[in-house]
């Protein structure tokens, strides 16, 4: 199961950087390899705006709540097919 989370359209994009930080933020282990965001983080020219989180059985417990709190606290929205939906 994927969960997509994104910037409303109104608001601007944040740098790789922020995102990282937010996610250590979180206590989510974290860092930038340029080869290894591909599909998880879309980014141009160092900013960003959408992402996917991807869960997996064998993650920890809470993993994706932490994940989904990192965004949020940027300001990011859950998307789905009926929407947005605000995300924590």
């Amino acid at each position: 199961m994927n969960t997509v989370v994104q910037l409303p359209d109104d608001a601007v994009a944040c740098t790789i950087r922020e995102v990282v930080s937010s996610l250590r933020d979180q206590k989510v282990e974290s860092r930038h390899e340029k080869k290894a965001w591909g599909d998880w983080i879309e980014s141009n020219r160092g900013l960003t705006s959408t992402a996917t989180i991807e869960h997996a059985e064998d993650e920890p417990d809470g993993l994706a709540l932490q994940l989904q709190a990192a965004f949020h606290g940027l300001g990011w929205v859950g998307v789905d097919e009926d929407g947005s939906f605000p995300l924590g």
